[in-house]
């Protein structure tokens, strides 16, 4: 049961060394009680790559449609924040809920 909390603690703490590889190797080979730990830190891992990404193509398709590139920089910028302040955000919700993990008595949290 140890060596669950352990495996699941890593897939939050792979933030730092492995983002997307450990939770989905996790998810190939892992029990269940694993699995779930696992698929929210490969969510926790994505949704600052898929904030960039959502927020470039907006600011894109802004970009295009205005004639100012002052107005078009301000829109860069507003994206690199969201996604600076999400990644932030993330990296310490990862290692906070790593360490919770790996201290609680049972697995399913």
């Amino acid at each position: 049961m140890r060596s669950n909390h352990v495996l699941s603690s890593l897939c939050y703490f792979s933030i730092l060394f492995a983002p997307l590889l450990l939770p989905i190797i996790v998810l190939l080979i892992a029990t269940d009680e694993v699995k779930v730990h696992a698929k929210k830190a490969l969510w926790t891992h994505l949704i600052p790559c898929l904030s960039v990404v959502i927020g470039l193509a907006i600011s894109a398709a802004v970009g295009f449609g205005v004639q100012d590139i002052a107005t078009f920089g301000i829109g860069l910028f507003l994206t690199y924040a969201a996604f600076i302040l999400t990644g932030v955000y993330y990296f310490f919700w990862n290692i906070v809920k790593g360490v919770r993990v790996l201290n609680s008595p049972s697995i399913a949290k």
